[in-house]
């Protein structure tokens, strides 16, 4: 099947892994096969589809090369600490592509490992199909991700509060080194096992570092700036991830871990979709500051790495973590700028554009369809565009976007490559999950995945998946994939 595994992970401290043996599952299926990241990792895709690969991805049998092992880390989960690891995730080992790149291989669902804390280690089908759905949706949007490539459904029901098939998962990653692992190592209060984990992330992700006398600082900087890009193009789209623990914030900077995740439709900066985020703590609107607390717990566990003195190491970490905010906001400005159209800088686009997202609120207007109508410049009627307050806004855009040098044509394809016609709205993502899993029926998850791998076309066939889901009595809530 042309795997290239060369592993590195195990030649860290063994306290940051432990090797696991296979749990062998019935009677694994292939359900869904991403040839598109197969052929970019230089797999041949007609031989993942046979039974061969099939017990690969099921656990069942370990690739030649491969090394199993289950990740250990930590981390604040809604802001408690606590030890953890990959308790139903087994890393195969490390893929090496045809271009050089070297990619985690990771099974999802598994099987239970010695940081299983009492679950089973298991996954449904559902949970794993809609990882797969969204991370891809994430991809097309050109918004950093881990990717899926492949599900298969294990021949075995899983209990949770009803009985579920199960399956399990084939992640593609940068790598799987998270704030939680250096947490994880910095709690140990080993500073050489803490030394070799950053040595090994700079090897790996920050090459360029490797020699510098100061490179644990230049990390720092380098993860802050990573993250800093990747939540603001999060925000650009209306994509809440739903549970920002620092076990899910990635060194590399990949979106990780879709548990709760949801797009929002309606715009207000509060919305919640996570049935366990009750305090909402991780709000769409709250994502921005969540990432600069989880900044600063990575920057505390870099501490003793980044000066001997700790009143030095301590203002080295804060200079660092001013420049979140200032980094974070040229990329979400730059991003807004490019959504209405905009080439150049002024003074006033700021209030431009919080005048337009404070109007959204108020009308309750859908985030992506305001974007996607004014780039088409077809102001249906709504609250919105039928307003007072939108028709002067209206004007003052316009006069913007006079006063650059670009024509209108020019501002209209800047636009469309920057709003996406479609995401992956929550109704549709649940109606392609229930055709799979309860009649398994995958046209409508073919078909969404179709849609969706080009959300910039402003496609015919793109038009039904803009609509809006039917009022219902209760708020969309979304649940952990366990």
């Amino acid at each position: 099947m042309k795997w290239n595994f060369n592993n590195t992970y195990v030649h860290l401290p063994e306290s940051f892994y432990s090797i696991v043996e296979p749990k062998p599952v019935r009677s694994p299926k292939l359900v869904r096969l991403n040839e598109n990241l197969a052929e970019a990792l230089g797999l041949d895709k007609s031989e993942l589809k046979g039974q061969a690969a099939v017990e690969v991805f099921a656990g069942n049998q370990i690739p030649k090369g491969g090394v199993p092992l289950a990740q250990a880390y930590a981390g604040h989960q809604f802001g408690y600490f606590t030890m953890l690891g990959d308790g139903r995730a087994m890393l195969l080992g490390e893929h090496i592509t045809p271009d050089g790149e070297r990619l985690d291989i990771q099974l999802k669902g598994s099987g239970r490992t010695p940081y299983s804390r009492g679950g089973d280690g298991r996954a449904a089908l559902g949970p794993m199909l809609r990882e797969y759905i969204i991370s891809e949706a994430m991809h097309a949007l050109g918004i950093p991700t881990t990717r899926s490539l492949a599900v298969v459904t294990t021949g075995e029901s899983i209990v949770r509060e009803t009985m579920l098939p199960g399956a399990i998962l084939t992640r593609v990653a940068a790598s799987h080194l998270r704030v939680g692992t250096f947490q994880y190592a910095a709690s140990r209060g080993n500073i050489e096992e803490l030394r070799s984990l950053a040595d090994y992330a700079i090897a790996r992700h920050y090459p360029e570092f490797k020699e510098n006398a100061e490179r644990y600082v230049q990390l720092l900087q380098a993860v802050i700036q990573r993250q800093a890009s990747l939540i603001a193009k999060w925000q650009l789209v209306g994509f809440i991830h739903g549970v920002m623990n620092t076990d899910n914030m990635t060194i590399s900077g990949e979106t990780i871990d879709y548990g709760p995740c949801a797009f929002m439709d309606t715009y207000d900066p509060n919305t919640v979709f996570s049935s366990i985020d009750t305090q909402g703590r991780y709000a769409f609107g709250n994502q921005p500051n969540i990432a600069a607390w989880n900044l600063a717990r990575f920057a505390e566990s870099l501490l003793p790495l980044l000066h001997e003195d700790p009143e030095e190491a301590v203002r080295l970490a804060e200079q660092q973590l001013e420049g979140y905010g200032e980094i974070y906001h040229h990329q979400y400005m730059a991003g807004m700028r490019s959504k209405l159209g905009i080439f150049n800088t002024e003074d006033e686009d700021e209030s431009l554009m919080g005048k337009l997202l404070g109007m959204m609120k108020k009308y309750k207007a859908d985030y992506t369809n305001t974007f996607r109508l004014l780039t088409l410049n077809q102001l249906s009627d709504s609250d919105l565009f039928d307003s007072s307050e939108f028709a002067a806004w209206d004007k003052r855009w316009k006069d913007r976007l006079g006063r650059q040098a670009e024509s209108e044509e020019d501002s209209r394809a800047l636009m469309q490559r920057s709003n996406p016609a479609v995401i992956a709205r929550n109704h549709r993502v649940e109606e392609a999950l229930e055709g799979a899993t309860i009649q398994g029926d995958f046209s409508k998850l073919d078909k969404l995945l179709t849609v969706l791998s080009n959300p910039f076309a402003y496609s015919e066939e793109q038009e039904e998946f803009c609509s809006l889901p039917v009022p219902g009595n209760r708020p969309y809530r979304t649940y952990c994939g366990t």
